[in-house]
């Protein structure tokens, strides 16, 4: 058999996808609690005991490819030089490389900003700051405050070619990655060699301050951070293949454990008539919201949303959704067992897909000029995107995929958010697409079959039946 296993070492679960790349189809999944704060190895032995249950004898794997979100992904700080630009631009790059973002800064870093990045713990920072040959004082200021500074984190320098060789002078051996300006010109985005930087830090770093290398006899490599293999098997889907059509514009919905995100590739340019205010959006784009996570922020899910009504959508009284809540906080382990737990675990999935896709998707205001009113638009119109499709455990494993899917869609409620009309909705039955992402770097054909024959199409009439763990 030819065969590929496909590892996502996650902050609460490895899950592991054994994959037939003749056949395009899963053989088998396996998965065991992420024992990253101890010995990850366990927690990957515990997967692969499981995958063999569940499959029989393993096969000989060809390839044996990784990614990781353990412990919250990649914890990651960007500086830029006006927050609206070059700020912006390094957000961008940095969500894309698959990053959790704890923190944005702008302008001259101050003392207390220098303080405020220490506490946030950040594993990478992204440096940029001025457009090519533009402002290089700004830039080349924070370059010295952070060589002067307690961070201990590798630096990548994003900013003012122009004032990259004094950067690097200043930085010293912070300095791990120089490429190119997020911004080489104003208005301009340029993001993917920082974004290829920074994954190449997280693979050079990171996989051994989270001790994942600890298992490396387990596995070929540890390709990407987990959002960023989503993002790349996203792409994969939208644009397909020569020869093989992909789905065109799309939304990917992703409910984690410690994280909601949410990808689009999509240009999301304004309708007709409709002027655009603030940077172009990049046409693959990810934000993650760590503030919705399914078991390590549950409370925040439950804040942003409001308690009364997560009890409401679950059919609970206030006082025992409150009761639920604190258990699954106490214990990010915990799975529903019985009907109401699983009601209320649904009912946080759903108010963490709504808010996740009303953060993502841009928005419309009506601004009044000397001239008459004007549609402004903010970020990606995402209305016209025709397939939506729902990965990741929460969706997997839901008796009723479709009820929570359905929160991405436009609200008539709140008109002026940009969020899909009347797409088809989609799920990826069998927690693939992060698979397809890593393995479109070896097989890219395989990845995309694969991708395109694990998803199904949700209906008001169709239930979902669990078949997998995810």
């Amino acid at each position: 058999m030819n065969a590929a296993l496909l590892i996502d070492f996650g902050s609460t679960y490895t899950k592991l996808r054994a994959v037939d790349l003749g056949e395009r189809r899963v053989i088998g999944a396996g998965q065991g609690p992420s024992t990253v704060t101890s010995d990850i190895l366990l927690g990957m032995k515990a997967a692969l005991a499981d995958l063999e249950r569940r499959c029989g004898a393993l096969p000989h794997f060809r390839y044996r490819l990784a990614s990781s979100s353990a412990a919250g992904g990649l914890r990651m700080v960007t500086v830029g030089l006006v927050r609206e630009l070059t700020a912006e631009a390094a957000r961008q790059a940095a969500l894309g490389a698959g990053a959790r973002l704890v923190g944005t800064f702008a302008y001259r870093l101050t003392p207390a900003d220098l303080e405020r990045i220490a506490q946030l713990r950040p594993d990478i920072l992204l440096l940029a700051g001025g457009t090519d040959g533009g402002n290089a004082a700004v830039v080349l200021h924070n370059a010295a405050a952070l060589a002067a500074g307690a961070l201990e984190c590798p630096v990548v320098y994003a900013g003012n070619r122009e004032a990259a060789d004094e950067a690097r002078a200043l930085l010293g051996e912070k300095l791990i990655a120089c490429t190119e300006n997020v911004m080489p010109e104003f208005n301009v985005l340029n993001i993917e060699p920082a974004r290829a930087a920074i994954r190449r830090v997280f693979i050079d770093r990171i996989v051994h301050a989270k001790g994942i290398d600890r298992a490396a006899a387990e596995f070929d490599a540890v390709l990407m951070p987990t959002p960023a293999a989503v993002l790349e098997g996203a792409r994969l889907l939208a644009d397909g293949l020569p020869g093989t059509r992909g789905l065109g514009d799309l939304l990917v919905v992703d409910p984690g454990g410690a994280t909601t995100d949410v990808h689009s590739v999509a240009a999301g340019e304004p309708a007709a008539g409709v002027v655009r205010q603030g940077l172009p959006e990049p046409r693959v784009k990810r934000t993650v919201e760590g503030d919705l996570g399914m078991r390590h922020n549950a409370a925040a899910i439950a804040s942003a949303a409001g308690l009364d009504a997560i009890a409401r959508d679950a059919g609970l009284d206030p006082e025992r959704a409150g009761a639920l809540l604190a258990e699954v906080s106490a214990d990010i382990g915990r799975l529903p067992a019985n009907a109401e737990e699983t009601a209320f675990d649904q009912a946080l999935a759903r108010a963490a897909v709504r808010i996740a896709v009303e953060r993502h998707c841009g928005r419309t205001e009506i601004v009044y000029t000397a001239t008459g009113p004007v549609t402004v638009q903010h970020g990606k119109d995402l209305t016209r995107v025709a397939t939506v499709i729902g990965t990741g455990g929460a969706l997997v494993a839901s008796a009723a995929p479709r009820a929570v899917l359905a929160m991405a869609l436009a609200d008539p409620a709140n008109p002026f958010a940009l969020r899909p009309r009347a797409p088809r909705l989609l799920l990826d039955r069998e927690y693939v697409l992060y698979a397809c992402g890593l393995l479109q770097s070896v097989e890219p054909q395989a990845a995309l079959e694969l991708a395109l024959g694990n998803l199904s199409e949700l209906d008001q009439d169709t239930a979902h039946e669990r078949t997998r763990h995810a």
